[in-house]
């Protein structure tokens, strides 16, 4: 069976297993196993410690064994190129598998909840070579965004807004970006294709894996 490891760079070990049951729906043949980050910050909110993350998710993955494939489950993927240029099995991150699954629809934004890290987010997009299809990095609203994943109805609200401003910019479809907001995709009633990164990650693991088998 093939075997995949979620990397979560948040140490928050409820969010690591709702992202590992969402991963393993997306591809229900292969098996999904979760490693949680140990000194990390529960919900990663700033681009200093979005950096801060790469070594003990490079630390992690380069201690896995006997696995096909690696997710790194945050979005703005800390460590996951060291890690592909490091390891003999894929590599995938969240903006990466993400901007890859949006652009296939044409321009393509991000709606999140976590204003300190929209610069990055951006810089991620034009590193893997989005250009002009990327419209940007969109959010609504100041309120802590660990307030708001205590709110449910508040945290969708929020989402809804910036996915709308993303629209307005020229998106044709919007990644829901965040590790912890993955599976609220579904909880957005908008006429536009909302992009879940885990499941997004999961999906071009499977076929990244598929095609160094063939």
């Amino acid at each position: 069976m093939t075997t995949i490891a979620l990397i979560n760079p948040n140490s928050n070990t409820a969010t690591t297993a709702r992202m590992v049951a969402l991963a393993q729906a997306a591809v229900p043949g292969a098996s999904i196993t979760g490693h949680t980050a140990t000194r990390a910050p529960g919900m990663i909110l700033t681009e200093g410690e979005l950096i801060a993350a790469a070594p003990e998710v490079e630390r992690i993955g380069r201690a896995l064994r006997g696995v096909d494939g690696v997710i790194v489950s945050a979005f703005g993927d800390p460590g996951a190129d060291a890690l592909a240029a490091a390891l003999p099995v894929p590599v995938t991150g969240l903006a990466q598998a993400s901007f890859a699954a949006a652009a296939r629809h044409g321009r393509f934004g991000v709606a999140t909840t976590t204003p300190a890290l929209v610069a990055a987010i951006d810089a991620r997009a034009a590193q893997l070579g989005h250009g002009d299809r990327f419209v940007g990095t969109f959010t609504a609203g100041d309120v802590d965004p660990r307030l708001l994943m205590d709110d449910p109805d508040r945290l969708i609200d929020t989402l809804v807004r910036a996915v709308r401003m993303a629209v307005a910019r020229g998106a044709d479809a919007v990644c829901i970006g965040g590790g912890p907001l993955s599976g609220l995709a579904d909880r957005i009633a908008l006429k536009v294709p909302l992009i879940d990164a885990v499941t997004a990650a999961a999906l071009d693991m499977k076929r990244q894996i598929q095609s160094r088998a063939t």
